[in-house]
């Protein structure tokens, strides 16, 4: 075997939190579309970097506003096993309606907060533990939303206590420190950037405020993903 047949392969976590308010009908639909290939899509990618995929879940985190939605606020499924499950995803994925939100920002911190505390898996030599942010609107502040009956117990309290979770060389969080890595699709807007200025393993690309991710495109989602493996 040659240098160049070489692989590295990887056990993979990803979490999508997607923002599943009005304005975000275009990147929800796009999701839907391709849910069915992301399997085949992501790996065919990785095999042009010469990375393997060995084992790949994808868990969902649909989120839109405790006080404006009540109920619907906030879907959480378990992880999928791809491409087993594929079908499954796609279900999942199909049933997501845009609709709803209330204000402008949305709760997009408490949706962070529960992917960061997903069961991740660690087994295998090689681990990435990624989460992808899909939104187009600024974030409530961490607690916003509190005194809607359904608001998680054992939430973050403020921002401080998500950065802790986070964690970084010098104090570890809830995340495998080498594993983790962070993407967000999200406005240059408070909450977001901050994220972006104080937290390690972060990618971000820009969206534009209240225009729905239209400019974001399937290959461009897939070659992000694709680079923080």
């Amino acid at each position: 075997m040659g240098a160049n047949d070489y692989q590295m392969n990887y056990n993979v976590d990803m979490v999508f939190c997607i923002d599943t308010t009005g304005s975000m009908y275009p990147v929800l639909n796009m999701v839907k579309q391709n849910a069915l290939n992301f399997y085949n899509d992501v790996t065919k990618v990785m095999t042009e970097k010469a990375k393997k995929i060995h084992q790949l879940r994808v868990r969902v985190v649909a989120y839109r506003d405790y006080l404006a939605d009540g109920n619907t606020a906030m879907r959480v499924t378990d992880f999928f096993n791809l491409p087993e499950q594929s079908a499954e995803f796609e279900q999942c994925v199909r049933s997501l309606e845009a609709d709803g939100g209330g204000d402008e920002p949305e709760d997009g911190l408490e949706a962070l907060a529960y992917a960061m505390k997903s069961r991740w898996d660690s087994s295998g030599m090689k681990n990435r533990h990624v989460i992808v942010v899909w939104t187009d609107a600024s974030t409530h502040p961490l607690g916003y939303g509190s005194q809607a009956p359904n608001y998680p117990q054992n939430m973050a309290k403020n921002f401080a206590e998500l950065t802790d979770w986070w964690g970084d060389r010098q104090m570890p969080g809830v995340m495998n420190q080498s594993a983790k890595r962070l993407v967000l699709f999200t406005p240059d807007m408070p909450g977001w950037n901050e994220i972006t200025k104080l937290w390690d393993n972060v990618i971000c690309y820009p969206s534009k405020a209240g225009q729905g991710l239209q400019e974001m495109e399937y290959q461009v989602i897939l070659n992000v993903i694709a680079n923080t493996i």
